[in-house]
């Protein structure tokens, strides 16, 4: 310790270069302190910061992280509670660019796997970035040395050496619970579970933050309604289950079906305490599907669902750099099941019309032969058979989909009615008048094999794959564009997407050989087995990473126009 305020004071008034000096790992009375990298100017990223630690002198008992869930649940309360105390302190004390800042990466409404805090058998890494004080590029020790012998000190005794078990137990409890909960999902048959007296509403169209006036708590229609067994509790929780097949959810504009449908979609992650949807727990193999104009597709089979194209052009290896409404849903839904996914997720309001339909009066005056696409009516019974993925689709206006439904949700109101029963009189009084054209299987899926010049990061003499916010990575001289994924849910993920690409072409990953479903495998035991900063080539440590799902990361890789693919 003494050591750094001897290397600072030495320091003090020189330029900026001066402050490399300062590298290195000081012990302190109750942890270490691990400078790793320091930042060349006062204007470029901030310097990157380790706090270790001991395990044994904190209250976080051995049992408090005997399983993954909780050590992850863990790890988030520690990010929180550093993040708060953090926050407690002035954003930046004197001097030029980021002087001052000293960040760790803030956590939002879902708890991820992330890199900030990592809670090991026998320590407690806190990973922190650290601008540096400067005046212009002079450097600025006694506000340095404030930082390093003042703020981070204060920080780690309030938030880490402060944690009680009081603190712990109600958020190791819940992690429990989730848990419980997604085992009964997958063991039972369900696609999802709301409980009763969930807020699903939030705040604005730009907060996840539960809407706190006027929402109404979520009831389950009494024919859904479940009760499962979880621990910590003498009670069973109680809610509204949706079985595996074909759910539609329907109502009036503004009454709550994509409310409804957003809650399962970031239901594949679990909520902190307090959020309103801490019990919506859906399936985590679920996928949000959306048609997406302008997308590039690789190589896709998308025949199963549009057939040859005018003049011969053929759809089972189909490739665009511009793609419609249909081919690119299309396309995303064959990708999804190549990636493995379990149930798909689709509103019809960000849906291809003509995917989703094709009416009795339109088949009556445009033929078969002369219509390529086969619509998802005619396939997603199909898919469920064939492939066991389950559709929970929201649909205001294409009553067509009664026919094929195994439940039908009403939202009146924001409140739930299970209308399957008058769904099926109503569709079997008022036939459609439409022919299925969906033949007799969904239609075979060929894996498809990247090749390696699919990824190549180089922007001139250097590699370049930074995330540029939660939707656009700079991959080499490309940008990869990923609005269109609702479930990407904070950018530490697509930091680890930018990571993980980089390391797979690095690594010589993409050899010609192995399927993108064996890529997102290899990666996935990766960052079980070595941890998800193990990806990562940049300076210092990876603290600003956060696990996606592998759907999240197949849909980039999907979307990067330089992919180029030959299939199994």
């Amino acid at each position: 310790m003494e050591t750094l305020r001897q290397r600072l004071r030495s320091i003090d008034q020189k330029g900026y270069k001066a402050y490399k000096a300062i590298e290195g790992t000081y012990r302190f009375p109750t942890f270490t302190l691990a400078i790793d990298h320091v930042q060349g100017d006062p204007f470029a990223e901030p310097s990157k910061v380790r706090v270790i630690v001991p395990r044994a002198k904190t209250a976080l008992a051995a049992e408090w992280t005997d399983t993954k869930p909780r050590r992850i649940r863990c790890e988030d309360l520690l990010l929180r509670r550093v993040h708060r105390e953090l926050r407690q302190w002035p954003l930046r004390a004197r001097g030029s660019g980021k002087s001052g800042l000293v960040l760790i990466d803030a956590p939002g409404q879902k708890v991820l796997e992330r890199t900030a805090v990592q809670v090991a058998d026998e320590t407690i890494t806190v990973c922190l970035s650290v601008g540096l004080p400067a005046n212009g590029r002079r450097i600025l020790a006694k506000e340095a040395e404030a930082i390093f012998f003042e703020q981070i000190p204060s920080v780690i005794e309030r938030a880490v050496y402060g944690l009680r078990e009081e603190d712990i137990r109600p958020a190791v409890e819940l992690a429990d619970q989730q848990h419980a909960i997604r085992r009964y999902l997958r063991e039972h048959g369900l696609v999802a579970f709301v409980k009763n007296g969930a807020i699903l509403p939030r705040e604005s169209g730009v907060s996840d933050k539960p809407l706190q006036c006027e929402a109404v708590p979520f009831q389950s229609p009494p024919e859904l309604e479940i009760a499962i067994p979880i621990p910590h509790c003498t009670e069973p929780v109680k809610g509204m289950g949706i079985r595996k097949g074909i759910t539609l959810i329907v109502g009036g504009g503004y009454h709550g079906k994509s409310t409804l449908l957003q809650a399962l979609e970031h239901g594949v992650y679990d909520h902190i305490a307090g959020d309103g949807r801490e019990f919506v727990i859906t399936d985590s193999g679920a996928v949000k599907i959306r048609a997406e104009d302008g997308r590039s597709v690789a190589s896709v089979d998308i025949s199963p669902l549009i057939g040859a194209l005018p003049y011969g052009k053929e759809t089972t290896q189909f490739s665009t750099e511009n793609a419609s409404g249909s081919t690119s849903q299309a396309a995303s839904m064959i990708e999804m099941i190549e990636a493995g996914a379990s149930a798909f997720l689709i509103d019809e309001d960000t849906s291809a019309t003509n995917l989703l339909i094709r009416d009795g009066r339109m088949q009556a005056l445009v033929a078969k032969e002369a219509e390529p696409i086969t619509p998802y009516i005619d396939k997603a019974r199909q898919l469920f058979r064939d492939y066991g993925i389950s559709t929970v689709l929201v649909v205001g206006g294409l009553g067509d989909y009664l026919d094929i439904a195994d439940c039908v949700i009403k939202m009146e109101q924001y409140v739930p009615f299970d209308v399957t029963g008058e769904a099926k009189r109503i569709a079997a009084e008022m036939p459609s008048g439409r022919k299925a054209e969906g033949g007799e299987s969904f239609g075979r899926i060929r894996e498809r094999i990247p090749l390696p010049e699919s990824l190549n990061s180089q922007k001139g003499k250097k590699a370049k794959a930074v995330a540029r916010g939660r939707h656009v990575i700079q991959y080499g001289q490309t940008d990869l564009l990923l609005y269109a994924l609702e479930q990407l849910v904070d950018d530490s993920q697509t930091r680890a997407i930018a990571a993980a690409l980089l390391y797979m072409e690095r690594k010589g990953w993409l050899d010609g050989k192995k399927t993108i479903r064996q890529l997102l495998d290899a990666i996935e035991e990766q960052w079980d087995r070595q941890g998800l900063g193990s990806v990562s080539f940049r300076k210092g440590n990876p603290g600003e990473l956060a696990r996606p799902r592998r759907f999240e990361l197949a849909a980039a890789l999907n979307r990067l126009r330089s992919l180029r693919c030959i299939q199994q």
